[in-house]
């Protein structure tokens, strides 16, 4: 009966957050016509200083946000001396615009490119903001598709990338800035295990900087619905292996380094433990959504979206349905307010 009450307790909280996010296409309209300017206070975001021109825009709100103007994800930014890459402009137009202000207060150089990691809402609904700069979006894969028919929900004004990049893409950006200047290069390479074949990380190689969009939650329980717990961990092994120095702008969280990729992996990897302990004892799904957040996560944030994260275990792992069709076929039957996030 414990059990019991901690599943609808969780269950209560998850659906709360389904209501709150499918608000926001109004809220969000609503704000733009009455708010304010947003800043980097109002939005829950800090500015931190990564390598030498290369920045990070952090967001300390809890999901689900309270208000519409608060960032959920990170942000990006890359100053070379011909110019600038920008990184996921959040979930709404006021917020891109935050984005390219603060660009504005770093740097005279303009900006070049506007890479959106994967195909969520959260970011990727500041698109119309680099729209109206006439700024060229590059995304990969079927991001595209992927908008224009899961995003429309949460996104009032859909704005997909333009430029479709797939494979390693090196971007140039002049030199970097400081006193031990080199090329300003950004890797684009794609990855995946987060977004159905939309993920992509920008590396920069001579501040060793590495921003993984939502490939690394840190110290936040991550978003799972259409991805694949077990391409996810090999895509974590595979980072730490390319990149073991490195500086880790993740998608949500903290900045952090390795460290981070090895923690996020051992939660995916308890999730994993968890679903064959099932699979072994016959668990039925309605006694594995009952399970506790394990002791090492209860500090995370997004505690949310963890009944969630145990039935995407179970079913890919426990009942062995983890091709890519099951995996549509499961995120077509959530809320359309959270396939976007």
């Amino acid at each position: 009966m414990r059990q019991l009450r901690r599943w609808v307790l969780g269950l209560l909280v998850a659906l709360t957050a389904v209501g709150l996010i499918a608000l926001q296409p109004r809220l969000a309209v609503q704000a733009k016509e009455s708010a304010p300017p947003a800043t980097l206070d109002s939005a829950g975001l800090t500015l931190e200083e990564l390598a030498n021109g290369v920045y990070g825009l952090v967001a300390s709100v809890d999901f689900p946000p309270t208000d519409p103007n608060l960032a959920i994800c990170n942000g990006g930014i890359v100053i070379g001396s011909d110019g600038v890459l920008v990184v996921d402009p959040f979930q709404t137009e006021a917020l891109g615009d935050l984005l390219f202000d603060t660009v504005a207060t770093l740097t005279d150089q303009p900006v070049k490119y506007v890479v959106n990691t994967h195909y969520h809402f959260d970011h990727t609904g500041g698109n119309p903001a680099a729209a109206s700069r006439n700024l060229p979006i590059l995304g990969r894969g079927p991001i595209r598709e992927f908008m224009l028919t899961r995003n429309t929900e949460t996104d009032p004004n859909v704005t997909p990338p333009e430029v479709i990049i797939n494979g390693t893409w090196n971007l140039w950006l002049g030199d970097s800035p400081g006193l031990a200047q080199g090329q300003r290069q950004v890797q684009i390479r794609e990855f995946d295990g987060h977004s159905g074949g939309t993920d992509l990380i920008a590396y920069i190689p001579d501040a060793d900087v590495l921003i993984t969009g939502d490939l690394l939650f840190n110290q936040r329980i991550p978003y799972l619905a259409d991805g694949n717990i077990r391409t996810l961990q090999a895509t974590l092994i595979q980072l730490m292996a390319d990149y073991p120095l490195t500086t880790v702008l993740p998608g949500h969280g903290p900045v952090t380094d390795t460290e981070g990729l090895t923690i996020f992996k051992s939660y995916l990897d308890t999730l994993e433990g968890l679903a064959l302990g099932w699979q072994t004892a016959g668990t039925s799904k309605e006694e594995a959504l009952a399970t506790p957040v394990p002791d090492p996560y209860q500090p995370f944030m997004f505690q949310a979206l963890f009944p969630s994260n145990l039935e995407v275990a179970y079913n890919q792992i426990t009942l062995g349905q983890d091709d890519a069709a099951s995996i549509q076929q499961y995120l077509a039957t959530q809320p359309r307010a959270v396939k976007a996030l």
